[in-house]
């Protein structure tokens, strides 16, 4: 499963949502694209208050304290 992980610096949410990432892939085929919000202001505009967010095929599959079972569970769906 290939995703979109919608972060920002210095958010520790986003940060600990990576570390969970990084864990389930160890596992399970999981590959991620990072996208720093701030870069874009029609994303930022989009995702400032949910960061961080994991979208698929561009629909919203999690956000905000995203833990290792809710992406888990996004990827046996």
């Amino acid at each position: 499963m290939k995703i979109q992980f919608y972060t920002k610096p210095d958010c520790e949410l986003c940060e600990e949502a990576e570390r969970m990432l990084h864990l389930v892939a160890e596992d399970y085929p999981l590959e991620w694209q990072t996208i720093n919000i701030e870069e874009d202001d029609e994303i930022h505009e989009k995702y400032m208050l949910m960061i961080p967010v994991i979208e698929h095929e561009g629909q919203v599959l999690a956000y905000g304290n995203i833990g290792y079972i809710d992406i888990l569970e996004l990827i046996e769906q």
